[in-house]
């Protein structure tokens, strides 16, 4: 049984820039082992797996998964998978697109180069104070930004928010892994356990997500459910109308840019990231 695949860069305004993802096609035939066995052999921050298109309808299911487990909702193989699939699979080239993901469906707009997906409601979680994060990594009390709480927040997938006071805490933050690990199990009210630290500098917005996997720590290049999350929380807490962009990636060498465009009136939240696509590469997978 071969597959066919496709490699992507996602959040990139070039190639070899933001977060790569694998994209595998007629995976309807696919066990979830099988699924998982080879997202940790092609080993990005995650790949996805077509499981049913509807092209006439625009439509398509997916599952996605990292090297170690599946996930409900992930942005970047959202933007993408969404991407290769109006570009590359259905003949039509539609500009509208319906994704369904675990947590129902997402829906999905291409204009110029830029692919825009709709985030679901988001929910507010713990709030946290300055020693809980102390308490596991180098900041000190003035690297953190005390006009904003430090929150949990998920639109499907969760992470915790923490406002630091600029680009330098940004860039010098380490942890003690077992500290970390220990906090992030005990604390986090799902089981996706992350942390997203982001801080404006210049008016620019910049931003780092990490988390733990197989006793390891992970950066992730960009991170488009934490930037659902982050705009959520930018909505809530900064300005009720938000047009601007999530700088993540620069400390790793995989520069991505995330747009965001988000609006929260009365009780609604309307939540939309969006970013480039660029094509690598295609080929077969042997199962």
């Amino acid at each position: 049984m071969t597959l066919p695949f496709y490699i992507v860069d996602v959040f990139a305004e070039k190639k070899y820039a933001g977060n790569q993802l694998a994209v595998f096609f007629n995976a309807d035939g696919l066990s979830t082992e099988e699924m998982q066995k080879i997202a940790r052999e092609i080993n990005f921050a995650e790949s996805t797996f077509i499981t049913d298109i509807l092209p006439e309808k625009n439509t398509a299911a997916i599952r996605i998964f990292t090297p170690e487990h599946e996930m409900q909702f992930a942005g970047h193989p959202i933007i993408g998978t969404s991407w290769v699939l109006m570009n590359k699979i259905v003949e039509t080239h539609p500009r509208n697109f319906k994704l369904s993901v675990p947590i129902g469906e997402i829906p999905i707009q291409q204009s110029d180069d830029l692919v825009w997906l709709q985030a679901a409601q988001p929910r507010f979680l713990d709030v946290f104070s300055k020693t809980d994060i102390v308490s596991f990594c180098n900041l000190t009390n003035a690297d953190f930004d005390d006009k904003f709480p430090i929150q949990e927040v998920t639109t499907g997938s969760a992470f915790v928010i923490v406002p630091l006071s600029g680009i330098k805490a940004l860039e010098s933050v380490r942890f003690d892994l077992g500290k970390m690990n220990e906090w992030l199990q005990w604390h986090c009210k799902t089981n996706h356990r992350a942390l997203y630290f982001y801080c404006f500098d210049k008016g620019e917005l910049y931003s780092r997500m990490f988390c733990i996997e197989n006793n390891q720590l992970i950066e992730d290049a960009a991170t488009g459910s934490a930037s659902t999350c982050l705009q959520a929380y930018l909505l809530k807490y900064h300005s009720t109308e938000i047009k601007m962009v999530n700088h993540q990636g620069d400390f790793i060498n995989r520069s991505s840019r995330i747009y965001f465009d988000g609006e929260f009136s009365g009780n609604n939240f309307d939540i939309k990231i969006g970013g480039k696509t660029q094509f690598i590469a295609k080929g077969e997978w042997e199962v």
